[in-house]
């Protein structure tokens, strides 16, 4: 097994990411042992799907994701968002949720590190993983899933204030 393991955002406002890749399987958590969310999507043939959380407070992945490009809805229809990547060499670079409320993704594979920032330069977050022998195009995703996640936890104790 290959391991996926680092942070989404910074040190006191982001989430750890560590998950085992079985060729078929990515399968770990998104953040603490309380206060994250188990990851666990499958990858066949081009197609992805699987959960993130539980069966409540989690969403659901759906959809493509290829060498060249990623298209996958994370949550329903109504409440979730869109993923829409472009892979090239060491760069994947696209959108997370829609045109006009949306975050840019910008990441690159330094190595075997997956690095960069999924939002703006104020409000996004960074990204920094050890990717292994995950495939990229997975990488990028499962670091989306992980900024949803968090994104989701800030908007919710934000809502309890």
């Amino acid at each position: 097994m290959a391991d996926l393991d680092g942070r989404i955002g910074g040190i006191t406002a982001g989430y750890d990411l560590h998950a085992d890749w079985n060729g078929e399987r990515l399968h770990g958590r998104i953040g603490g042992t309380f206060n994250g969310k188990d990851i666990d999507l499958k990858l066949r043939g081009g197609e992805v799907s699987g959960r993130i959380g539980g069966h409540i407070g989690g969403f659901d992945a759906d959809g493509e994701v290829s060498e060249s490009h990623v298209q996958v809805r994370l949550g329903g229809r109504i409440g979730g968002d869109d993923v829409r990547l472009d892979v090239s060499g060491a760069q994947v670079r696209g959108r997370f949720s829609g045109r006009l409320d949306g975050k840019d993704l910008d990441l690159h594979l330094d190595g075997d590190r997956l690095r960069g920032r999924i939002g703006g330069t104020f409000q996004g977050k960074d990204v920094n993983l050890r990717i292994g022998d995950v495939p990229l195009p997975l990488a990028a995703l499962a670091a989306a899933c992980a900024y949803k996640a968090l994104e989701d936890m800030q908007d919710a104790q934000n809502d309890g204030d």
